[in-house]
């Protein structure tokens, strides 16, 4: 019988008042919002038939709370190296709003002034990489965008500064790192499932639906 090989399911957190604004959201705190949570509701009903050896989350509320509406904050372990980005003088900015200061700006190669190099995040994703690697069974991470988007980049063995920027991520969405053959031939499972999250403008025609109807 072949070997079953473990996955590294990874889940970012849910919609927050900056994330709908598109502003870069690092280490400010932030909540979620009412369909942020309702989307972390969603995801543990995804999450709900599956068993997990171990469960990290970031300590920023908004993850936090994510991995508790999820169904798994009694049994989750804080990770320090999961917290989001840096983004230094850049936090709370919009990206069109860096381009206008600095047009050949770009986040995996450059950084952020004042914030978090590449090679910094990618130290903190590599300890996550290899913490995660000496657990035999499927571990879950709850955990922000761009972070994950490096720890995806370096579990493919690839630079974080030149291919994060590939993989882009939705709120409350569900990715798995796994293997293909064996534990020396690292893969993507699944990226970016979000079938389970309804957006805000969704949820805003869904409810203007429902006033129709009532009429």
């Amino acid at each position: 019988m072949s070997e079953v090989l473990p996955v590294v399911y990874v889940a970012r957190h849910g919609e927050t008042a900056w994330s709908l604004s598109g502003q870069h959201t690092g280490l400010t705190d932030l909540p979620l919002t009412p369909n942020g949570e309702r989307n972390a509701r969603r995801l543990g009903e995804r999450l709900k038939r599956m068993t997990f050896e171990r469960v990290f989350t970031s300590s920023l509320q908004r993850v936090a709370r994510t991995c508790e509406l999820a169904g798994f904050g009694a049994v989750a372990k804080v990770d320090p190296d999961l917290v989001e980005w840096d983004y230094g003088q850049y936090e709370g900015l919009r990206s069109d709003e860096i381009l206008a200061q600095r047009p050949d700006w770009q986040l995996f190669r450059d950084g952020a002034p004042g914030g978090e190099s590449p090679a910094q995040v990618g130290d903190r994703a590599d300890r996550v990489v290899r913490r995660v690697r000496a657990i035999s069974r499927n571990v879950l991470l709850f955990s922000s965008g761009h972070f994950i988007r490096v720890l995806a980049a370096l579990w493919l063995g690839l630079d974080p500064g030149s291919a994060g920027k590939y993989f882009l991520l939705s709120t409350a969405s569900l990715s798995a790192l796994g293997y293909e053959h064996n534990l020396s031939q690292p893969v993507i499972r699944l990226w970016n499932d979000d079938h389970h999250v309804v957006e805000s403008n969704q949820l805003f025609g869904e409810e203007l639906s429902a006033v129709d109807v009532g009429r």
